[in-house]
């Protein structure tokens, strides 16, 4: 747990017990509802044991590669921070861009809205969330907006799906469409919403820039030649794996270990570079040790999110729950059917994260029906798309959005309030998006 904010990645006692009481009341909501809604059944024994139950669950694989991940990636950022490697870094950022920090702002979340819509990254951001919101601090901003313009912009992408696997590839395969077919719309909607939140971020910033409160910043950077050589071959080993990650797109064998390979390249770089800045073996290794102790209480988090689902499943509610929705959308006007295919996904998406998981219970099901109104398919998997994505980093059933704000010290109903603002304003623009590409008959 969290007693200084400036050693690795450390969850904050406040975000913890947040979190913790959000996701045990929502457990307890969701098993209420298998003992009201008809054909729900789920022992009190099994709910009960669900956190430790889902670890052999179907689909358990994924979730146990986050948990080493999330692991590893304590130990190795406790290691840089313990050996300034971290602080170097970013006083060598804020030196070098300080005077355009609203263009790095907006290069920044490019980066990651193009890493969530290419390649489908989120949880894969989760180690450069805490090095953005440092550089965020840094530059007299706060955690919010570092946050925003890393693991924000990367739901974002990720829902905009230009040629994201997990989700378009999926559902249009599914759907019976070519791969990555219309893409021109998905770009267009992709440049809006980065517009949109480009100017979310950027209104936010400025209203409450303030001085670094470091006033180590006053001085004049000074570089020093074996930090940078360890800084050098961090970056070229993180490198070599976002390359890695890229180039699933078209090595799609690649696709299932994206994790794996994020996080091996983190360890092979954090320790590298440790041992490059003077760190010694021994030390090294209990700064590892300490820092995967202090993410420990991030693991509880995502085996009580995933138990939620778990409830869902066990206790046959998805099926039960998607079977009145398409009900209820079969006996809607043409253009209300579109937005609740969105309203639909969207309310999937708080009890199971995974977007291919989605893809495979709702495609071949709300397909037909939208069909039957003259919707096309493609335009049904966009919808799908749009609400598997932008609510992954506001719904606290997902452990990626929960761990990420613990590491960056902010509390969910400060986050809930301030993406807030503009979740409810993209849910406009893309809802026009939506309806503009039922006019014009997007196919």
């Amino acid at each position: 747990m969290k007693e200084n904010k400036n050693k690795g990645l450390n969850i904050s006692v406040k975000s913890f017990v947040t979190a913790i009481v959000i996701l045990f009341v929502l457990m307890v909501l969701t098993y209420g509802l298998t003992c009201l809604i008809p054909g729900g059944k789920l022992p009190l024994w099994k709910w009960a044991l669900s956190p430790i139950l889902v670890l052999g669950a179907e689909g358990s694989g994924s979730l146990i590669a986050i948990i080493a991940f999330l692991l590893i990636l304590g130990g190795v950022f406790n290691g840089l921070d313990r050996c300034g490697l971290m602080k170097y870094m970013l006083d060598k950022i804020t030196a070098r861009f300080g005077n355009s920090k609203y263009r790095l702002l907006a290069v920044v979340t490019l980066f990651f809205m193009a890493m969530g819509s290419f390649i489908g990254s989120f949880e894969e951001c989760v180690p450069l969330v805490p090095i953005v919101v440092a550089l965020a601090i840094k530059l007299g901003w706060d955690a919010l907006v570092g946050i925003g313009m890393s693991l924000l912009a990367a739901g974002c992408g990720f829902a905009a799906g230009i040629c994201n696997p997990f989700t378009i590839g999926v559902a249009q395969q599914l759907a019976g469409l070519p791969m990555f077919s219309g893409m021109w719309y998905r770009v267009l909607s992709f440049g809006l919403i980065y517009a949109l939140l480009i100017t979310f971020l950027c209104g936010y910033a400025r209203k409450i820039e303030k001085q670094p409160v470091d006033k180590t910043d006053d001085k004049q950077f000074i570089a020093d030649k074996r930090t940078d050589k360890a800084l050098i071959c961090f970056v070229f080993i993180v490198g070599i794996g976002i390359a890695l990650i890229l180039s699933s797109v078209f090595v799609t064998v690649l696709q299932d270990y994206t994790i794996i390979i994020a996080a091996l390249m983190f360890l092979v770089a954090g320790v590298s570079a440790t041992l490059l800045a003077g760190t010694g073996v021994k030390v090294l290794v209990a700064d590892f040790w300490n820092g995967l102790i202090s993410v420990l209480p991030a693991v509880l988090m995502i085996l009580m999110a995933n138990a939620i689902k778990y409830t869902m499943t066990e206790g046959g509610l998805l099926n039960v729950i998607l079977n009145g929705a398409v009900d209820i959308a079969a006996a809607l006007p043409k253009w209300a059917v579109i937005l609740f295919i969105y309203m639909i996904t969207l309310g999937m998406n708080f009890f199971i994260p995974s977007g291919s998981a989605k893809a495979f219970l709702m495609m071949p099901l709300i397909v037909p029906v939208a069909q039957v109104f003259g919707i096309s398919a493609q335009l049904c998997v966009l919808a799908y798309a749009f609400g598997d994505g932008f609510s992954n980093a506001f719904y606290p059933t997902n452990p990626v959005l929960l761990i990420s704000l613990g590491l960056a010290d902010v509390n969910y109903g400060t986050w809930a309030k301030w993406s807030g603002k503009f979740q409810l304003m993209n849910l406009a623009l893309t809802s026009g998006l939506l309806l503009v590409g039922l006019v014009i008959g997007y196919c």
